[in-house]
C-alpha cells in the first residue's frame, strides 16, 4: 500500500496542471490526492466520460474542477463548461470552489439558481463567463431564453448525479445535456450509484470509464452509535444530547411536518436551534446557515432534500431522529460529518422495531454501530452490561466510555 508521501512524490499529473492551479494546491497544504482524485483527474484530462461513486468528503469536487479548469480556454469568450447540481447551496458552494481554483487566471466564471432575479443573471452572462455552475431549473430557462448558449459546451459536470435522476430533475437534466453537441465530455458524480446510473449512462455516454471508490477509510474517522427510545420520546433523548454535551448537529427527519413540529418544540424549550426547509425563501435558508455555521445554534434540523449537497465545516454530529429508509439515505446523511479526514459522530434514535434494521443496516454496511445510553452527560454501554460502583452510583472503570 503506497504511503501519502509516496503518492504526493509520484504523482505526476500534479504537474501537468496550471501553474496557477499547482500554487492553489501548494497554499491549500494538500499533502495527496484522495482516491478519487488520483484516479478521476488523468481520465478527465484525457477526455473520458466519467461515472464515479465516491464517499462524502473525500474531495469530489476538486476531483472533477482541477481538470475542468485545466482545459478551459480563457481567449474564448464562451461558455465551455457547465456544472449541474440539485441544490441552491450546493451551487454555491461549487461556485465558491471554482473562484478559488481559478484566482490568478483570466478564467471568468458565473452561477446561476432559482430565486435570483433572472436579469441579473442575464447580466452574468454577458461577461462571457468560460465556466458556470447552476440548478437544473434555471438553467434549462435560460437555454429557453436562448440566452445561455450551450454549442460551445465541451463538458457537462452532473455533481450528486444520482439524486438528479431520482427526483423531479431527471427530464431537465437530460434536456440541458441534449443541448450540447454529441462530442462534449459528460461527468458524473455522486455519493452513491443506483440502478438506473447505467442505463442513463448508456443513454447518454460514450465508453465512460466507472470509478467507485470503497467506503471503507470513512468508518476510520466517523463512529456511529445508537440510542433505543419510544417513539414520543425521541425528543426528549435529543434534547439529552444537546443539553450533555457541546455539539453542532445536523439533525435528519424523513418529512418536513414533524420537523417542524419538533422545531417549535425545542424553541419553546429556549433550545438553539433553526430548520431548513426546501419550501423557504432563499433569505430564510441563508439565515439559518448562517446562524449554524457561525455557532449561535447548535442543531439544524433538515430533511434529505433540504440538506443534500451541504458542506459544512466543523460538523461534529450527524442525528438520525428519524430512521432512513435506504441504506443511501443513511449514507449521504452520514456523510455531512468526518470530511475530509475530520473525527465525526453519528448518532441514530431507534425505536424497538426500528433497531433491527438498523442491525440490518450495519450488516449491508460493514460498519459497527454501537449502542449506547445516556448516562450522565456520557455516552455509555446499556445498562444490561453496566458494573456500578454502589459507593459512587458512578459507572465502573472496567465499563467503556467515549
Amino acid at each position: 500500500m503506497e504511503t501519502e508521501k509516496t503518492i504526493k512524490k509520484d504523482w505526476s499529473t500534479l504537474a501537468l496542471l496550471a501553474p496557477f492551479i499547482q500554487k492553489i494546491w501548494e497554499e491549500s497544504r494538500f499533502q495527496a490526492p484522495t482516491n478519487i482524485q488520483q484516479q478521476a483527474i488523468p481520465s478527465i484530462l484525457e477526455g473520458k466520460d466519467i461515472v464515479a461513486e465516491s464517499p462524502t468528503g473525500t474531495g469530489k469536487t476538486v476531483a472533477y474542477l482541477l481538470p475542468v479548469i485545466q482545459k478551459l480556454n480563457p481567449e474564448k469568450k464562451n461558455v465551455q463548461a457547465v456544472i449541474i447540481a440539485p441544490s441552491q447551496e450546493l451551487v454555491m458552494q461549487i461556485y465558491q470552489e471554482i473562484q478559488k481554483w481559478t484566482k490568478g487566471s483570466n478564467i471568468v466564471s458565473s452561477s446561476f439558481i432559482g430565486g435570483v432575479n433572472i436579469k441579473k443573471q442575464v447580466e452574468n452572462l454577458k461577461k462571457n463567463p468560460q465556466i458556470i455552475v447552476g440548478t437544473t431549473g434555471r438553467l434549462l430557462e435560460l437555454i429557453s431564453m436562448k440566452k445561455l448558449k450551450m454549442h460551445e459546451v465541451k463538458t457537462i459536470v452532473v455533481d450528486e448525479f444520482d439524486m438528479l435522476i431520482a427526483q423531479e430533475h431527471a427530464d431537465n437534466l437530460k434536456s440541458i445535456i441534449k443541448t450540447t453537441l454529441r462530442d462534449r465530455q459528460l461527468l458524473f458524480f455522486s455519493a452513491t450509484l443506483s440502478s438506473k446510473t447505467e442505463k442513463i449512462a448508456k443513454e447518454l455516454m460514450q465508453e465512460p470509464v466507472v470509478l467507485q471508490i470503497a467506503r471503507e477509510q470513512e468508518a476510520q474517522n466517523v463512529e456511529h452509535l445508537y440510542l433505543v427510545s419510544e417513539y414520543r420520546d425521541k425528543i426528549e433523548v435529543l434534547q439529552r444530547i444537546v443539553r450533555d454535551g457541546e455539539i453542532k448537529a445536523l439533525v435528519f427527519f424523513n418529512g418536513l411536518e414533524r420537523a417542524s413540529e419538533i422545531e417549535a418544540k425545542l424553541k419553546y424549550k429556549k433550545f438553539p436551534v433553526a430548520m431548513l426547509s426546501g419550501d423557504a425563501k432563499k433569505l430564510e435558508r441563508q439565515k439559518a446557515l448562517k446562524q449554524f455555521r457561525d455557532g449561535e445554534i447548535s442543531l439544524l434540523l433538515a430533511t434529505d432534500v433540504a440538506a443534500r449537497g451541504l458542506d459544512i465545516e466543523g460538523l461534529t454530529h450527524v442525528i438520525h431522529f428519524d430512521f432512513p429508509s435506504e441504506v443511501d439515505q443513511y449514507v449521504h446523511r452520514s456523510g455531512r460529518t468526518g470530511r475530509m479526514g475530520a473525527k465525526g459522530t453519528v448518532i441514530s434514535i431507534v425505536t424497538r422495531q426500528e433497531e433491527s434494521f438498523l442491525k440490518k443496516l450495519s450488516r449491508d454496511l460493514g460498519i459497527l454501530i454501537k449502542k449506547k445510553e445516556i448516562y450522565r452527560g456520557a455516552f455509555v454501554e446499556p445498562k444490561a452490561t453496566q458494573e456500578f460502583n454502589k459507593n459512587t452510583n458512578k459507572p465502573s472503570s472496567r465499563q467503556g466510555r467515549n
